[in-house]
């Protein structure tokens, strides 16, 4: 969870739960912000989570180790984790609760800084205009909500303009629209200004009601095969259900 600072707002006090093999993180509320598989602490449990990694569809996999990866809201770690433990990428997190960070640590198997993981505790909107960012990241995570999982906290054309600048030539955004208060054809047009129609992608929303979006920082109309071959190989590698996402992932403008 990530958030810009005002001196009216405290921080919410982290808390876990366990149902079962599966523990869950919690900002101040039962809502549930971030789980993970106790036996299998780097695969990714939720599937609104495993559909964030869909860029993976738009790169050749054989060039994924060498990428870098930045999520924005750590939560509790699940793509901080894959990136780093599973595609082997050079991975970077921006938190704004140092709390997260201490509990992802302690329960959620997130390793420690080095060579190829850094995180950093400060306010997202802020951090991402640093211009040494600039054309490095391949993959940007946003996953940004207040504690009541009420509606996103950046929302709007300026922030995913910033993220658009952050990303590489084949770069992608992936962003989770969620919450009671959110609209999502209003998160859309926010997209839309930012990054154009033609780069947007779209999942259904899963049963819990999470709508994954995918931003390319270079719009291309790759054959359906194309993106079969593609979840294949990615299913194969890495145990995504990347088939089952053509299903229900498609672009938001049509294609010629």
């Amino acid at each position: 969870m990530t958030r810009k600072k005002s001196a009216s707002i405290e921080l919410p006090e982290v808390s876990i739960s366990e149902d079962g093999e599966v523990r869950h993180l919690h900002l101040g509320t039962p809502w549930i912000q971030g789980s993970m598989r106790v036996d299998e602490p780097y695969a990714i449990e939720l599937e609104y989570v495993q559909r964030m990694l869909a860029w993976l569809l738009f790169v050749p996999p054989e060039s994924v180790s060498k990428r870098r990866a930045l999520q924005l809201g750590l939560g509790a770690g699940a793509i901080t984790k894959f990136c780093h433990k599973v595609l082997r990428m050079h991975t970077s997190v921006i938190e704004l609760n140092p709390q997260v960070l201490a509990v992802c640590r302690a329960w959620f198997k997130l390793p420690p800084d080095g060579p190829r993981l850094t995180v950093v505790l400060g306010d997202a909107a802020e951090q991402i205009r640093r211009p040494e960012l600039a054309g490095t990241v391949d993959f940007l995570a946003v996953d940004l909500y207040d504690h009541e999982a009420a509606a996103p906290v950046l929302d709007n054309a300026d922030f995913y303009d910033d993220c658009r600048r952050l990303l590489t030539d084949d770069g992608c955004l992936t962003v989770n629209l969620f919450g009671r208060a959110s609209s999502y054809e209003r998160s859309l047009a926010s997209l839309s200004a930012a990054f154009g129609e033609q780069a947007l992608w779209a999942f259904k929303p899963t049963r819990e009601g999470n709508t994954v979006v995918l931003a390319q920082r270079t719009p291309t109309a790759p054959k359906r095969a194309e993106l079969m071959a593609r979840a294949e190989a990615v299913q194969a590698r890495w145990d995504l259900p990347a088939t089952k996402w053509l299903r229900v992932f498609k672009p938001v403008a049509p294609r010629p």
